[in-house]
């Protein structure tokens, strides 16, 4: 029987991870699974405790928070993965999600239900899809952080940053609000230049997106087509434009149809450098901040790194 470490941020969604606890545990004592349970207490402890969990042969670990957790724990079985403490084993240890979060931007680009119920029916189930991960470099980690959905910079970035701020708000309202302030307040965009599969561009950027997944800010499309299995990042650069024209665009963006807008470039690549010319990058990996006024960042999407486990294709029916 497969053991589970679940890895539960209490903070997340406003505290919604800690009062999720005794729901998660029931479900999964009704699976019948085995596995141990624990809290996170500071930042960057998920990423500890699922690099031990690998250490001491757990078969899965689960995040149970929104997408800052999910990020950690994918960093700590990436780390896990890099030192060889795997190695011995046939497999590595697989990653499971269950959502309690603001955005759950990161389970929903691997196919994880949204609800604890339908996320603990797919641990039961155990179905897995081997995904690819990305890399970045640069800005509070010059030493690279791991992400699983996607790297924004620029406007969504910021729209971010403004979000978490807000305590009478969470979910996708709560991004709606953050993009309105954003847009009056605090956005200019900076000069960039954007190398990516022997491409330049050089433009005041308004937004850049580099996609694993296929959402951000748990409703904005950022790659309606993308895969995470695919082997490539999908890109959504948009060039800077007027007030009134951001507000157009947004509609676009719910609706996953910017590509057919003119301010919107989309392609795919498996390396993206991006430099600040002018101005600076605010970014943020998988909602978790990369800096406030990086200079340069470089991805790389590394192919078929882990094992997620969602829900099969007859569990969607």
């Amino acid at each position: 029987m497969p053991k589970y470490k679940i890895i539960v941020n209490p903070t997340a969604g406003r505290g919604a991870g800690e009062q999720s606890i005794p729901h998660v545990k029931r479900i999964l004592n009704e699976y019948d699974l085995d596995f141990d349970l624990v809290r996170t207490e500071r930042p960057w402890h998920g990423a500890e405790l699922a690099q031990e969990a690998v250490a001491a042969e757990y078969d899965v670990v689960v995040a149970v928070g929104g997408d800052g957790t999910a990020n950690e724990v994918l960093n700590g079985l990436m780390r896990a993965k890099r030192v060889g403490e795997s190695a011995s084993r046939r497999e590595g240890c697989a990653m499971g999600i269950l959502c309690v979060g603001r955005g759950n931007d990161f389970a929903y680009g691997m196919g994880i239900p949204a609800d604890l119920e339908g996320g603990c029916r797919a641990l039961a189930q155990d179905h897995r899809r081997t995904v690819d991960v990305g890399r970045v470099i640069g800005g509070l980690y010059p030493q690279g952080r791991y992400f699983g959905n996607g790297v924004g910079i620029g406007f969504d970035a910021v729209v971010g940053f403004e979000a978490v701020k807000m305590t009478h708000l969470t979910g996708f309202p709560s991004y709606i609000v953050a993009v309105l302030k954003t847009v009056f307040l605090y956005y200019k965009a900076p000069l960039t230049k954007i190398e990516y599969d022997g491409q330049t561009i050089t433009q005041p950027s308004l937004m850049i997106s580099i996609m694993n997944g296929q959402r951000m800010g748990g409703g904005f499309f950022m790659a309606p087509q993308g895969q995470p299995n695919d082997g490539l990042f999908d890109l959504c650069i948009a060039r800077e434009v007027s007030r009134a024209r951001i507000f157009g665009l947004i509609p676009h963006f719910m609706r996953g149809t910017q590509v057919t807008q003119e301010p919107v470039t989309m392609g795919q690549a498996q390396k993206v450098i991006v430099t600040a010319v002018e101005g600076v990058l605010p970014a943020h990996a998988d909602g978790e901040t990369l800096c406030t006024e990086g200079q340069r960042l470089e991805l790389e999407l590394l192919p078929s790194q882990i094992e997620i486990i969602c829900l099969s294709p007859e569990g969607l029916e």
